[in-house]
Formats: structure tokens, sequence, C-alpha cells
């Protein structure tokens, strides 16, 4: 089975080059190996033929339902929003990045658009695997959105790191630790402290 590759420690010639299309058969046969390679690593959300070595438009995401993308392509996009991003082949390399909220996207195996948005739903617009928590269902949609985005990116040999927005740098906050002196200023260890209040 292939593997992805690391490019921070490994060439991948395919990584910055447009891939070729290919038939929805072919394209078939490689998302059953991307989402195996996908499924054995379990720890991401979203894989493109490039990032194992293959040279094909053919991608896969896995956030709320598994999708298979053949030749996909953006059609419309609108909403522009910051994000932070990670890449499989980037690892710990995470990026801002810009993308948008909706999409809609075309691919080889659907005659129709697919169309991806992190918009808030109402109850009378709910998806059938949306439940109550309507901010988590949101994020999941957003993240979808944001996966497909990134997948097709890869499909047409473009990065994270090529849609890095300098202008925006993600700013964290350290979270305060059990063992960490506690913020209040007593001296004592957060566990021992105010995490007990």
């Amino acid at each position: 089975m292939k593997q992805v590759i690391n490019c921070l420690k490994h060439d991948n010639p395919l990584i910055n080059k447009k891939l070729r299309e290919v038939s929805v058969e072919e394209g078939r046969t490689i998302a059953t190996e991307l989402f195996q390679i996908l499924n054995k690593r379990g720890d991401g959300i979203g894989l493109a033929a490039n990032q194992v070595g293959i040279d094909a438009q053919v991608a896969v995401v896995n956030v709320i339902e598994p999708l298979v993308l053949i030749n996909p392509k953006i059609i419309h996009k609108e909403f522009p929003i910051d994000y932070f991003e990670g890449c499989l082949s980037y690892p710990k390399k995470g990026t801002p990045t810009t993308r948008y909220r909706d999409v809609i996207i075309q691919t080889a195996q659907s005659e129709s658009g697919w169309y991806f948005s992190g918009v808030e739903s109402t109850q009378e617009a709910k998806g059938s695997w949306e439940q109550d928590n309507k901010k988590e269902d949101q994020e999941k949609r957003l993240l979808e959105a944001i996966c497909v985005q990134h997948e097709i990116d890869h499909l047409n040999g473009i990065t994270i790191h090529d849609r890095e927005n300098k202008s925006k740098p993600i700013i964290s906050e350290k979270k305060i630790g059990r063992n960490d002196p506690c913020p209040c200023g007593s001296g004592k260890k957060y566990k021992k402290c105010c995490l007990k209040k």
C-alpha cells in the first residue's frame, strides 16, 4: 500500500504539478486506495492522489460522509474566510489561509454541481445527519467546504503554503495545564488551586 509522502523529508515531484484527468472507472479505483490509506493512518480528513505519488485528478474527503472527487472543478465560490489549515504532506506545518465559506464544484461522476457551505442552517434547512448542536454542525459543514477546496488545490499542484495569508497571522494562546502555575498568583499548581473551584 502506498503512503503519504512527507514533503518536509522527501521529494514529491507531483505535489506542485497539475495532475492528469482520468476516467470515472479509474478514478473510483484510485479513490478506493486513497480511502484505505486515509483509514489506515486515522489522522486525516482528506487525501489527494499526488500526496501518495499518483498522477490523477482524484481526491477523497471524509468529514460528514465519504466523498470521491474525480476531475473536480470549483465552478462558484463566495464569502472569503480566514482559516488555519494543516496538511498530511507537511506534518505540523499548518498555516493561515483564505478560503471560501460557500463553494459549488463539478465532478466527472456527477452531472449536477455539489454545493458545500459553512453557513448556519435553519431548522427547516437542516441536513439529515445534523443533530441539535447547531454550532458543531455548522463547523463540520465549514470544515468539509474547506477540505474540498484544499484537496482540489492539491490536484492543481497548489499547497496550503501557496495559499498562505501572511496579512492575518493566527495567534494561539497557550492553554494552562494541570501542573502549570495558577494564573491567580497563588503560587500553587493549577490543579491544586483554581481547577478545584
